[in-house]
């Protein structure tokens, strides 16, 4: 005890009015009961002790990295907000920012660690800025600290006035000082906290959400996942002395699978190390394998580095902040409740980019079921997940305007039960289907996007789309590649598709052997129509097997074979398939089936070919007057039907019928159909042929190149009816009298063809046929000019 009746030890206690057997009185006075009187003592004022530290930075996990960003930060506290500023100017504020589990507050604590012991440095103070009440405590305590002598009743004042006059310090001291606010969850939290820079101060602030520094002076230092490189380099150190150390591309692969993120890669060599006989390749298998979760992939959490939570448990605080209304506007409706199921849709689809147009599609909208939804609702809920870093908006590029991190997918597709993972896939595959235009060789960027991110839903949800019948929006994917040129592509996705039905459902289940059908038919870009029509043998006989010689399917088969047996040169075999089919539909479906029209066309068609044109005008005839009678003249049948009749009317001789009834099937088509539908280009291009068999080849020129000009625009030049008009545009320059003319467009279509499709594929060799054709015509007209 000293001589005024303390504990030497109590001093700053006593300032603070926490004096153990004494009561307060005022400052620095206190009153003692003794045996035989009360004493008032004297008290020792306090003193503020220097360096002050409050708080403690987050220990850096093993085999710590200095990246780029660790330059950046410097760079921000020394130039624009210097580290140390003992001269003039005023510093500002650094925030760090970036999606949960890039390394954040490892970057802060980097540079806590690397000034905390330095005596020279007045106050440091770490935040885990989780919420306001944390920031408000951690600034009381400061100020206890710091204010004890200006203040000697600072402990008894509440804490948010005393955490408002340690900002006012901050503000106005030349002490040096730093303050590290860790995670912030809410920038409204730090209304009237935020410290001011100072002179000799520095700030940093990490948060996951991109608007922590939304109206401050702060420079904003977005932390991204690790480089290829620096991924490497830290699984290599991590795994030193493992079996797989030194694999390089066995850890450069399990990296990319864990999109280089920081806290995935450390985990992952947490779980490694922690297993001794699992091999990097195992557990790249196992992180494939879509019945494990990513909880099942990481260390326990009592063997997690002190403060490290697991991947899932990191990424669920902020779904959970971003599906609640801001403290700022809790009134606010809009884009409240909305992200967790747009995380969901965003968690199945293409981690590259996926289309704005796919989140307001209606099929999304009735999803989203809780209140009646806008776009404007689904809009701002991104904004939400873009400003918590949980996903990546770029409006600039709309086919590609959304981006989720890989592991972040992951992360929320393991919390989907598989009846809720069902009904989503159907409903993102309902959203692409629906803003997938029939046209959209027009936007290859968009159609791209399209196709990438429905072969990533059909891969996540297998056997989803599968069930109970092949979804559309898979036959759209294939349909695209092979509208955009890419037949060896579409072959090969109906082979992959394939291959997943025969082992998800089994051989025989409807939906698998409707994609052997697809996979036939494909097989003409690889082996001509001789290889679809033994495909098809095959197909047909274990449909008979399977479903009877009367179901749909095994007669949608049958219609096919005919048709390609045709195709490969069998005319005749194809007008007695079509006829015996029509016999048996006409039993089985009846006379008014609506499919019975397909099979009378294509009956009619081969027989045309089989040598009688006039007999198929007579048979379309017959089928455009039952087509007029039940389905009127401006039904696509009809129009279909009529496009054929004209055709064949030029075949059996006569060219100038055929152009009347292809004029005004056109205007028919542009009033119908509109300027750009692929079947009104398709009219024109066979009205031109026409006009040129009836002797007009200058018209023909004409109307093929006001057509290209529009097929480019509409379809692109890598079309393949792109390519036919490109051809025919050729041959009948040369017969208007411009050989030459058709020489030169022959020559650059073959450049194109060649770069397309490749040397092998039949065009090729007609190219080269034409150009051999016309270059005679050239040397022929050039004689014919020398005489």
């Amino acid at each position: 005890m000293t001589e005024d009746g303390g504990f030497a030890g109590d001093r700053e206690a006593a300032a603070a009015g926490v004096w153990q057997g004494s009561t307060v009185l005022g400052p620095g006075l206190s009153v003692q009961a003794g045996r035989d009187a009360t004493v008032v003592h004297q008290a020792v004022p306090a003193r503020v002790v220097w360096p002050v530290r409050v708080g403690v930075p987050h220990t850096l996990a093993g085999h710590y990295r200095e990246r780029r960003a660790h330059a950046e930060l410097a760079d921000a506290l020394n130039a624009g907000c210097p580290v140390v500023l003992v001269g003039a100017g005023r510093g500002a504020g650094v925030v760090v920012s970036g999606m949960g589990g890039v390394g954040k507050t490892q970057l802060a604590s980097d540079h806590a660690w690397s000034v905390w012991s330095d005596e020279e440095l007045d106050v440091a103070v770490w935040v885990s800025a989780l919420s306001r009440d944390a920031i408000v405590t951690a600034y009381a305590e400061a100020a206890e600290r710091v204010l004890v002598e200006q203040d000697p009743r600072i402990a008894d004042r509440p804490p948010e006035e005393a955490a408002g006059r340690f900002r006012e310090w901050l503000a106005g001291t030349t002490r040096r000082w730093l303050v590290v606010l860790d995670d912030v969850q809410d920038p409204a939290d730090l209304r009237g906290l935020d410290p001011p820079p100072g002179v000799g101060g520095q700030v940093v602030v990490t948060s996951r959400r991109r608007d922590a520094a939304s109206g401050r002076s702060h420079r904003v230092i977005e932390l991204d996942v690790f480089t290829p490189d620096e991924a490497l380099a830290y699984l290599v150190e991590a795994l030193a002395g493992t079996a797989d150390g030194g694999d390089r591309d066995r850890l450069a692969g399990l990296a990319a699978e864990l999109g280089w993120l920081p806290l995935a890669l450390s985990q992952a060599a947490a779980y490694l190390a922690d297993q001794p006989l699992l091999t990097v390749a195992d557990y790249r298998a196992m992180l494939a394998d879509r019945r494990r979760t990513l909880a099942d992939l990481t260390p326990p959490e009592h063997a997690l580095p002190e403060h490290q939570l697991t991947i899932a448990a990191t990424w669920s605080v902020s779904i959970d902040r971003a599906d609640r209304a801001d403290r700022a506007d809790p009134a606010q409706p809009r884009g409240v409740g909305l992200a967790r199921p747009l995380l969901e849709i965003a968690a199945l689809l293409d981690p590259n980019g996926i289309p704005l147009a796919v989140f307001t599609a209606p099929p999304i909208l009735d999803h989203l079921t809780a209140r009646e939804v806008h776009p404007e609702d689904v809009h701002d809920a991104l904004t939400r997940l873009h400003r918590y870093n949980l996903a990546t908006l770029t409006p600039d590029r709309p086919e590609r305007a959304v981006a989720v991190h890989a592991l972040v997918q992951r992360a929320v597709r393991d919390t989907l039960t598989p009846d809720h993972l069902d009904t989503l896939a159907h409903t993102t595959a309902d959203a692409l289907r629906t803003i997938w235009s029939e046209i959209d060789t027009a936007h290859s960027g968009l159609a791209q996007a399209l196709r990438a991110n429905t072969t990533t839903l059909h891969t996540r949800t297998i056997p989803a789309l599968l069930t109970p019948a092949l979804h559309d929006v898979l036959k759209r994917a294939a349909n695209s590649l092979d509208e955009s040129g890419q037949v060896h592509a579409a072959l090969a996705y109906w082979q992959t598709l394939h291959d997943h039905a025969d082992s998800q459902v089994g051989p025989d289940h409807p939906t698998t052997l409707g994609i052997r059908r697809q996979v036939a038919v494909g097989l003409d870009a690889a082996g001509g129509p001789a290889e679809v029509v033994a495909e098809l043998e095959v197909l047909l006989a274990d449909e008979m097997r399977v479903h009877g010689p009367d179901h749909p399917d095994t007669l949608s088969t049958r219609y096919d074979l005919a048709f390609w047996r045709g195709l490969a040169g069998d005319a005749a075999g194809a007008v007695a398939g079509f006829e015996a089919l029509l016999a048996d539909r006409l039993r089985v479906l009846g006379p008014d089936h609506p499919g019975n029209a397909a099979t009378r066309y294509e009956f009619a068609w081969w027989r045309g070919e089989a040598g009688g044109p006039a007999d198929a005008v007579a048979e379309y005839e017959k089928l455009l007057a039952d087509e007029m009678r039940v389905h009127g003249p401006d039904n696509l049948h009809t129009l279909g039907i009529r496009f054929t009749l004209a055709q064949w009317r030029g075949e059996a001789g006569d060219p100038a019928g055929a152009v009347a009834e292809f004029e005004a099937l056109l205007a028919d088509e542009l009033r119908v159909r509109g300027p750009d539908n692929p079947r009104t280009l398709s009219t024109r291009h066979s009205l031109a042929v026409w006009r040129g068999e009836a002797g007009g080849p200058a018209g023909a020129v004409a109307e093929f190149e006001a057509l290209l000009a529009d097929e480019l625009r509409v379809r692109g030049p890598d079309n393949p009816h792109t390519r036919g008009t490109r051809h025919s545009l050729a041959v009948w320059r040369g017969e208007a009298g411009d050989p030459a003319g058709a020489v030169a467009e022959f020559e650059a279509l073959l450049a194109d063809r060649l770069r397309v499709l490749g040397p092998d594929h039949p065009d090729i060799q007609a190219a080269r046929d034409e150009i051999t054709f016309w270059r005679e015509a050239v040397e022929q007209q050039g004689m014919d000019a020398g005489e």
